[in-house]
């Protein structure tokens, strides 16, 4: 595995400066979102998104679950299968 790491390390101090000079750097001023990073500008949340998002949840729909009506596109483990078997209580590996 060390050797693995250190291998994908010698792979990105291969690469030309040029193709990396492009890509922002997070971290370097925490306080400023650097310029040219990405920016989500729309959220879409169609039924299908919904019907996905609520596999295994019987009607009616718990309020708790109302915070699917605000949430974006970052990742959240409530819209994605989790453990099989007995841990599957929503259903989503059948």
């Amino acid at each position: 595995m060390r050797l693995l790491a250190t291998a994908c390390t010698g792979l990105f101090a291969l690469l030309p400066l040029q193709l990396m000079a492009g890509y922002p750097v997070a971290g370097l001023e925490p306080s400023k979102r650097p310029i040219n990073a990405p920016v989500m500008t729309q959220v879409s949340r169609d039924k299908a998104w919904y019907q996905s998002s609520l596999t295994g949840v019987e009607q009616p729909y718990p309020r708790s679950l109302h915070f699917l009506d605000n949430q974006g596109n970052w990742y959240t483990p409530f819209t994605r299968p989790g453990m099989r078997g007995p841990y599957d209580i929503r259903q989503w590996h059948q």
